[in-house]
């Protein structure tokens, strides 16, 4: 059986451009659980670091954006408003894939621990470089 004191966890780097949001935060999803590796093992902690580059939204698609589509009610007649996914703002982006990769992770003491190895950044520019990580197509 594996242990999670014999792997030595690697970071990864992946481009979000382009792809759509599915794609990418299940990809994540397993890198940071430890599924990509044979030795595989539910209990133990394998898994790696992710690095997400997303320079712009990631593709949503249509009909997951109308289901996703988030009512405001105010109270008043009129006033109700109905708010998308798609956004384009950058926090916007970065809030969609953490929350679709959290909700990909498994329920149990080791979601908040595996979340934390999810880094997102909005640019080429980041604080992992002595890491060295490794860049993955999605």
């Amino acid at each position: 059986m594996a242990r999670s004191e014999d792997f030595e966890k690697k970071w990864f780097l992946i481009d979000g451009e382009g792809k759509t949001l599915g794609r990418v935060s299940t990809k994540i999803a397993r890198i940071l659980r430890g599924k990509e590796k044979p030795q595989f093992t539910p209990h133990a902690d394998i898994g790696d670091f992710v690095m997400s580059r997303q320079r712009r939204q990631t593709e949503i698609h249509r009909q997951q954006a109308r289901r996703q589509e988030i009512l405001l009610a105010h109270g008043a007649p009129g006033r109700d408003q109905v708010h998308s996914r798609r956004g384009p703002l950058e926090e916007e982006a970065q809030r969609n894939i953490k929350k679709a990769v959290w909700g990909m992770l498994p329920k149990n003491r080791w979601q908040k621990k595996l979340i934390t190895r999810l880094k997102i950044y909005t640019g080429n520019e980041h604080p992992h470089s002595p890491q060295k990580p490794e860049p993955l197509e999605v």
